[in-house]
């Protein structure tokens, strides 16, 4: 890629204790997998620690950007400072899509942002840096996007409709059934929590090759069986294409790290030990706490945060 290519970094981000977001979520919310406290809550500020990682491990990226539901902004958040912009989603999303509560929607449409830059970073509010990574860690020299996968493998396609299986994994077959389709019936790999390089372009074609599917998901509140997993069918829609290049699994284990936050002391210490060793350039802390988080891993993950990322960055208050 052109050093001199701008490159943007957006994060989707949400906090459920903001006044008044669980009342609009109950007025919407069906099931008790839509009210998942794993993906709304925000006890850890991990997003504030996030762009503190990017000042110091990517100070080259021009803009943040914090995707958030009017009229949420992160309450450590200075107001108005040049470089970042929380932007809400009616500003990029058709009104028929609000309130969404569905970040495959909401994924869909980031390239609709005002401003964005032609290629971007999309991180999720617990990944972090942690070493200094330049653009060619996500892309390689003719801008083929690079991607990491896992061991695992994403269920296959006729488990797109199977009674008891999670929205996500029921997603995630439906996208192995689209991609058969285009590219050829095969087994496919999850791949690691890390920021994802996006084309906006390829974005736009992507959501050409399948549009009745980016239809569905975005008229769909919460996460429902077909929808699409945007960042998931990213990779392999450029694979397809010859867009893509597979990095091997010894590189995605190296350079990105991911830490499942559970309710036990010992495995938290576990893992930092494994994440001393591995000295990773990127670490998801994923949220695998049960309804009430151990306040003890609580205490010990925002130490960890702390002495990493010690120095605030511009942002704040």
């Amino acid at each position: 890629m052109a050093d001199a290519e701008p490159i943007d970094a957006v994060y989707m981000w949400v906090d459920d204790s903001f006044p008044g977001y669980l009342d609009l979520l109950g007025q919407y919310a069906g099931v008790a997998q839509d009210k998942s406290a794993n993906r709304t809550r925000d006890n850890l500020d991990t997003l504030k620690y996030s762009i503190r990682s990017l000042r110091m491990y990517a100070p080259w990226l021009r803009n943040i950007f914090i995707v958030s539901c009017a009229p949420q902004r992160p309450r450590w958040l200075a107001e108005d400072v040049a470089g970042l912009t929380v932007i809400h989603h009616d500003a990029f999303m058709d009104a028929a899509m609000l309130p969404t509560f569905n970040s495959f929607a909401i994924q869909s449409c980031l390239h609709r942002i005002p401003g964005l830059s032609k290629r971007f970073l999309q991180f999720d509010d617990d990944v972090l840096l942690s070493a200094p990574v330049c653009p060619e860690d996500f892309a390689d020299p003719s801008g083929r996007l690079r991607i990491f996968r896992r061991f695992r493998h994403t269920p296959s396609e006729d488990m797109r409709d199977q009674d008891g299986i999670s929205r996500w994994n029921a997603s995630l077959a439906h996208c192995n059934h689209l991609l058969n389709a285009a590219f050829g019936a095969r087994a496919r790999p999850t791949f690691t929590h890390a920021p994802l390089l996006i084309d906006r372009q390829w974005w736009e074609e992507m959501i050409a090759f399948w549009p009745e599917d980016f239809a569905h998901t975005r008229q769909s509140r919460f996460r429902a069986k077909r929808n699409v997993v945007p960042d998931y069918l990213y990779p392999h829609f450029l694979l397809g294409t010859a867009r893509g290049i597979n990095t091997s699994r010894l590189e995605t284990y190296r350079t990105t790290f991911y830490f499942a936050l559970e309710d036990y002391v010992f495995y938290t210490w576990w893992k930092y030990a494994l994440l001393g060793a591995l000295k990773p350039k990127t670490i998801c802390l994923n949220d695998n706490f049960g309804p009430s988080p151990n306040p003890r891993v609580v205490t010990q993950i925002r130490r960890f945060l702390e002495r990493r990322y010690p120095v605030k960055s511009p942002f704040e208050l």
